[in-house]
C-alpha cells in the first residue's frame, strides 16, 4: 500500500542535516565545558528551532544509541506527527512496515505512537506478547492496540 505524504518521513535537505549535526556537536561541547545557564540557553534555542523537547542527556549521550546524523534526522522531523484523519488501513500498513524492518521504521513507530491512543502500542511489536497474539499479523496487533481503554483515575 502506498502511504500518503503526511505519513511518510519528510525529506530533509542536506544543508539542514549538516547544520543540525554541527549544532548537536556544539551543544555537546557546551554541556561538557559550559555553565548551567549556557547549557539551558543552548538547549532552549535548539528545541525552539526543532520543535522537540531534547534534554541535556539526549544531546550529551546520544552516541550510546545512535550517530549524530541519526539524531540530526530525528531533530529535523516533526516531534509528534499527528494525522487526525489516519485510517485503519494506513495504521495497518505502518505497523506492517515496522514489523518488516523498514529502514524508516523509527519514524513509522513515532507515527504509530502519536496516532494510536495506547501508551504501549510498540510493546505489541517489540515486547513479549500474550500467547494469543504471538503469531498475529499487523491487523490483529492493531485491533489489540485499539482495544485499549484508559482507566479514569
Amino acid at each position: 500500500m502506498e502511504l500518503r505524504a503526511e505519513l511518510r518521513p519528510p525529506a530533509v535537505p542536506a544543508e539542514r542535516l549538516a547544520w543540525l549535526c554541527a549544532e548537536i556537536e556544539r551543544i555537546e561541547a557546551v554541556i561538557r565545558e559550559g555553565t548551567d545557564e549556557e547549557v539551558e540557553a543552548a538547549l532552549a534555542a535548539f528545541n525552539a528551532e526543532t520543535g522537540h523537547a531534547f534534554t541535556e542527556l539526549d544531546l550529551h549521550e546520544y552516541w550510546g544509541a545512535c550517530s549524530v546524523e541519526e539524531l540530526a534526522l530525528c531533530a529535523a522531523r516533526p516531534a509528534r506527527p499527528r494525522v487526525p484523519d489516519i485510517t485503519r488501513d494506513e495504521l495497518v500498513e505502518i505497523l506492517r512496515r515496522i514489523m518488516d524492518g523498514d529502514p524508516e521504521s523509527d519514524y513509522y513507530a513515532l507515527i504509530l505512537q502519536t496516532n494510536v491512543p495506547n501508551p504501549r502500542v510498540l510493546d505489541l511489536v517489540f515486547g513479549r506478547l500474550p500467547e494469543e497474539l504471538r503469531d498475529a499479523g499487523p491487523e490483529e496487533l492493531l485491533d489489540a492496540a485499539l482495544a485499549y481503554r484508559p482507566i479514569a483515575l
